[in-house]
């Protein structure tokens, strides 16, 4: 009896121990959300009113690969002023926005930057649906 209160408690501490360090903390959440608006915007200005291909025409291949990496250059820059490249954010973003009350404490502390984050098409963004790359 004493013996399984042991294996329990310690099996119990180790979930609790667990559950914390996968926690974000309030620093990571501040990073990452000011990284998504950013991105964000900087993607639909990109892609802003369609005329980058001409109206209703599909991109070649060179130009979906020229594409490609015009956006990743400029999220490669965009995330290193918050001290990260494009492998960490996308690594470890979904981690961070799992973490949906630290978000949504992190926004409430923030009306500014909750207004910004609202704004965003989020459905195309790893939210609310699958379509997108998840930034």
């Amino acid at each position: 009896m004493n013996l399984g209160r042991h294996i329990m408690g310690g099996i119990l501490g180790a979930v609790l121990f667990a559950e914390t360090g996968l926690a974000a903390e309030p620093a990571e959440v501040e990073q990452f959300v000011n990284a998504r608006i950013e991105i964000g915007e900087m993607m639909m200005n990109y892609f802003q009113g369609g005329e980058r291909f001409g109206e209703g025409q599909r991109p070649s291949q060179e130009q979906m690969k020229a594409m490609g990496a015009d956006i990743n250059a400029k999220l490669t820059a965009l995330l290193s002023k918050h001290g990260l490249t494009l492998e960490d954010y996308r690594g470890r973003s979904r981690d961070i926005f799992a973490d949906d009350a630290a978000v949504k404490r992190y926004l409430n502390e923030h009306p500014d930057v909750k207004q910004r984050y609202e704004a965003l098409p989020l459905d195309r963004m790893g939210r609310g649906g699958s379509t997108g790359r998840g930034y």
